[in-house]
C-alpha cells in the first residue's frame, strides 16, 4: 500500500485545481471541520498561485444548521464530503433550502435519486442547479453521449438512437474515499433500494421504454459482447453509475425548454461497458464484479476484512503516481434513421492523469460555469451536459 496521504484527497484536488485555473480575482473558501488542516490547504494553494485571491477560511460541521449558514454566505457550494448516503444530506438540503447552487462528486447513484425525490421542488422553486455525480462519476460519459447526439444531429438531421461507451482503457487505484463509498452504501440502503435506482430511466423525469437492442442469450450469462467499431466489450464498474445520469440528462433535455433543440430523440438508449482482453477475461471480469458486489452486500465480516486492508477516507495514491495514471473512452452512436443507416458517430476521449484530478477539474469548471455564464436553466437537479458547452471548456488539462 502506498503512504498515507494527508491531502483531504479529491478536496484537496479541487482546491489545487481552483488555484492554479480559474481566474486569479475569483472569490472562494474552503471549508470543513478542522482549521488547522484548512490552513494547510490555503498554504498549499497560496505556493501554487500566489498572486491569486487566496481562499477563505470556514470551519463548520456535518449538521443541518451550520451547513445552512455556511451555504447562506455563497453562490455556489462544492462539496467532496464522503459517503454521500452517510454524510452528504446535510450539504444538498442546505443549498436547497439556502438557494444555493450544488455540485457533488459522488457515484451513489441510491442517493442521488433520493435527493432528487427530496429536494427537487424545493431547487426548481429557488431557481438554483444542483449537480450530482458531477466527477468521473459521471461527467465524462454525459458529454460524451451528448457530443455524439450532437454529431448525429449536424451530420445526418437526424435523432440518435443507440449510443454505447467504453472504457477502453484504465490506470488507476482507487482512494479511500471511493472504497468507504461502496462499503457505506450497502451498508446504508437495501440491496431492493440500490436495485430500484438501477432500473431503466429511474432518475428521469421523462419515462423511455425504448432500452436499446435485446443482448444475445450468451451476452446475458456471460456479460460478454462485441460492438461494431468497439471491439469485444464486457460488464463494467462505471456502467450502474453512469448509465442512470445519461438517461436523466436525456429525459431533462426532453422537458427543459430551453434544452430541447439539442434532445437526442425518442428512441435513445445508453449502456456502457468495459473493453474486453478476451473472451475469458470478459467473464472473469463480469462475475467477479458480481460475485464480489453480492459478498460485500450480503456478508459484514468480508466488509470488515476490506476495511482493514484498503485506503482509509482521506488517503490515496501520491501525486507522482496519480500523475501517471490515465484514463481512455470510446463510443460509438447510431442515428435513428429509417431505413438504417451504415454511418455512426464515433468519439475518443482521453485523460493523461488520475479521474481524480479529472473530478477536481469537472467540479471547479462547473461551479465556475454556473457562476459566470447564462446557463437559461429554470432550476432544479440537472447533470453536467445540461449545462451547456461552457461546461468543458476547462483551461488548461
Amino acid at each position: 500500500m502506498a503512504p498515507k496521504q494527508n491531502n483531504r484527497y479529491t478536496g484537496f484536488m479541487t482546491a489545487e485545481h481552483i488555484a492554479k485555473r480559474l481566474p486569479t480575482d475569483l472569490k472562494w473558501a474552503v471549508a470543513g471541520r478542522s482549521e488547522d488542516k484548512l490552513k494547510r490547504v490555503v498554504s498549499e494553494c497560496q505556493k501554487l498561485n500566489p498572486d491569486r485571491v487566496q481562499p477563505e477560511i470556514e470551519v463548520c460541521n456535518l449538521n443541518d444548521q451550520e451547513l445552512l449558514a455556511l451555504a447562506k454566505k455563497t453562490s455556489a457550494m462544492i462539496c467532496t464530503v464522503g459517503p454521500f448516503a452517510q454524510f452528504g444530506e446535510h450539504a444538498f438540503k442546505a443549498c436547497a433550502e439556502a438557494g444555493t447552487h450544488y455540485i457533488d462528486c459522488t457515484g451513489e447513484v441510491v442517493w442521488t435519486l433520493s435527493m432528487i425525490q427530496k429536494y427537487e421542488a424545493l431547487a426548481k422553486k429557488a431557481g438554483i442547479v444542483m449537480i450530482p455525480q458531477c466527477g468521473f462519476d459521471s461527467a465524462p460519459s454525459d458529454l460524451l453521449a451528448w457530443s455524439m447526439a450532437q454529431l448525429v444531429r449536424s451530420k445526418l438531421s437526424a435523432p440518435v438512437s443507440d449510443v454505447v461507451v467504453s472504457i477502453h482503457d484504465l490506470k488507476t487505484k482507487p482512494s479511500g474515499g471511493t472504497l468507504a463509498t461502496i462499503l457505506g452504501l450497502v451498508e446504508t440502503y437495501s440491496l431492493k433500494e440500490i436495485g430500484a435506482s438501477k432500473v431503466p430511466y429511474a432518475l428521469s423525469p421523462v419515462p423511455n421504454s425504448y432500452h436499446g437492442p435485446q443482448p444475445s442469450l450468451f451476452s446475458k450469462l456471460t456479460g460478454v459482447r462485441t460492438v461494431p467499431h468497439l471491439g469485444l466489450l464486457c460488464t463494467s464498474v462505471t456502467a450502474a453509475t453512469d448509465e442512470p445520469i445519461v438517461q436523466r440528462t436525456w429525459g431533462l433535455l426532453q422537458q427543459e425548454r430551453s434544452r430541447q433543440k439539442e434532445s437526442y430523440g425518442p428512441r435513445f438508449s445508453y449502456h456502457e461497458y468495459a473493453r474486453a482482453r478476451s473472451t475469458l477475461s470478459g467473464i472473469v471480469t463480469h462475475y467477479g464484479l458480481v460475485i464480489g458486489m453480492t459478498m460485500l452486500a450480503l456478508f459484514a465480516p468480508v466488509r470488515n476484512l476490506m476495511r482493514r486492508n484498503i485506503f482509509q477516507p482521506g488517503e490515496g495514491v501520491s501525486k507522482e503516481d496519480a500523475a501517471k495514471e490515465y484514463i481512455v473512452m470510446r463510443g460509438t452512436a447510431v442515428p435513428d434513421v429509417q431505413p438504417k443507416s451504415d454511418k455512426v458517430a464515433m468519439i475518443e476521449a482521453k485523460y493523461p492523469a488520475s479521474p481524480y484530478l479529472l473530478t477536481a477539474a469537472c467540479l471547479a469548471q462547473a461551479a465556475y460555469s454556473i457562476l459566470k455564464d447564462d446557463q437559461q436553466l429554470e432550476g432544479g437537479c440537472v447533470h453536467t451536459r445540461v449545462l451547456g458547452p461552457t461546461v468543458h471548456r476547462s483551461p488548461g488539462r
